[in-house]
């Protein structure tokens, strides 16, 4: 096949651009922070404790548990709609439902905010949060299922990492743009409006970044949506009658042949581990260097750019070395590097911020090229196929999977030895892990596409 005109390339990578900013704002910086500071039952007696559902949790732990109930969602329907998806040649259709349902979250979370004037008064609006929450998390990832079957779509195998990676540039880039914009409006509230004497209009300047993720989320990703192909149907029978059994038979197909290539199994069980180390680093990295660490918040938002930015010259630099000494042993390399820089961040000294500084960009570094790598490794590996969503929903699954085994390991080891420095430690051994399968994938039927 030919790879797909810049048109078509560029318009499938500001997908990138567009869902970024969710995982920015809403997963990585202004979210987590204001929830921290607004779900709370009575802030005279506790800062963290709220109820949900008659029982008492810290407000971080109950922030944790959602994020993973609405990964599960995304594993257990993603396989099914995607193979429907295929199967009808309709992926289009369901990435701009995924979308469209999750930049609406994402806008109404400008709703969730407090009552009554008090710093004592409870959120009046937890249900709203953790609703929200749910629905935005199961749109980005649901539509990231479609927006990555469509990489083999548009790129010839030779061009895969190099589309790959600007994918995930552009991803980087339009994030911290609106992370910019956003940072603005919460350090400068004043350009809003003097609010000083209304607790309630004073949080206007983190609801309203809220807001904008969710038009720029839907903007930019019509703009994607418009410029990519349509795709071809892999079925010819009519699915209306038995569509949900059909989604099955169809997921259980794709299982058969993933059974077969010991090449894209091996690497499957490989990412599955290395990747609970990536996650869960993204996932905890500002909370791991504010609360052990104590980093001041400001220079922790000056870490998370690094990281942003760091990972698009990095995303690049990658796929170069991997076009010279090929995918597997780029990987090596990189999960090698991740375990060094876990014992790096286990021996980081409290109140560290220039070796923060400095370990963020290392993360950044790897971080783009593991992410975009991983995702081209994974397409060169699939057979000749046009259920290109049903291979990739077993990614997203093992994605999904892993993220959340692995935001669990590190609360639980957190609880258990009382520090996150353990749990940091224990990330490297999943990467080991992941390594040693590494290696065994490698000694299989190498990549000839």
């Amino acid at each position: 096949m030919q790879t797909a005109s810049k048109r078509v390339v560029n318009g499938w990578a500001m997908y990138d651009w567009a869902n970024s900013s969710y995982n920015l704002v809403i997963t990585s910086t202004i979210f987590p922070s204001y929830f921290e500071a607004i779900a709370a039952d009575n802030k005279s007696v506790s800062k963290s404790t709220v109820t949900f559902l008659g029982r008492q949790f810290e407000n971080t732990a109950l922030y944790n548990y959602t994020l993973a109930i609405a990964m599960l969602i995304v594993a257990i329907s993603s396989p099914l709609l995607s193979s429907i998806a295929d199967y009808k040649g309709n992926k289009k259709k369901f990435m701009n439902f995924f979308l469209t349902m999750g930049s609406i979250a994402c806008a109404s979370m400008f709703f969730f905010n407090t009552t009554g004037g008090t710093t004592s008064t409870p959120a009046a609006n937890l249900w709203l949060a953790i609703i929200t929450m749910i629905i935005a998390c199961v749109g980005f990832w649901g539509s990231q299922v479609f927006y990555n079957s469509f990489l083999p779509d548009i790129a010839a195998p030779e061009d895969r990492d190099r589309i790959s990676a600007k994918g995930f540039a552009y991803g980087y880039i339009g994030s911290v743009l609106l992370q910019i914009i956003c940072f603005v409006f919460v350090f400068f509230p004043g350009i809003l409006g003097g609010f000083e004497n209304d607790n309630e209009a004073s949080t206007i300047q983190f609801r309203l970044s809220f807001l904008m993720v969710g038009l720029w989320w839907w903007g930019f990703g019509q703009y994607s949506l418009r410029r990519l192909p349509k795709p071809v149907p892999a079925g010819e029978d009519d699915l209306q009658k038995n569509i949900l059994s059909k989604g099955y038979r169809e997921l259980n197909k794709v299982w058969s042949q993933v059974k077969k290539l010991p090449s894209l199994k091996r690497f499957l069980f490989s990412y599955f581990f290395f990747n609970m180390g990536v996650q869960t680093v993204m996932l905890v990295a500002a909370l791991y260097g504010k609360s052990e660490l104590e980093i001041p918040t400001t220079n922790l938002i000056i870490a998370i750019l690094i990281i942003q930015l760091i990972a698009i010259p990095g995303a690049f630099a990658i796929s170069k070395l991997s076009s010279k000494i090929g995918n597997m042993n780029t990987l090596l390399i990189l999960v090698g590097l991740w375990i060094l820089l876990c014992i790096v961040g286990y021996f980081l000294p409290k109140g560290g911020i220039y070796e923060f500084y400095g370990l963020a960009v290392a993360i950044g570094f790897v971080m783009g090229g593991i992410q975009s790598l991983s995702r081209s490794t994974y397409a060169k590996l699939m057979p000749e196929t046009r259920d290109t969503a049903s291979f990739f929903s077993f990614y997203d699954v093992t994605e999904k999977i892993a993220a959340v085994v692995g935001i669990f390991s590190f609360g639980f080891i957190t609880e258990l030895t009382g520090s996150q420095r353990g749990s940091v430690l224990a990330l490297a051994v999943f990467f080991v892990i992941g390594l040693l399968l590494l290696f065994y994938a490698k000694a299989s039927k190498p990549i000839t596409r």
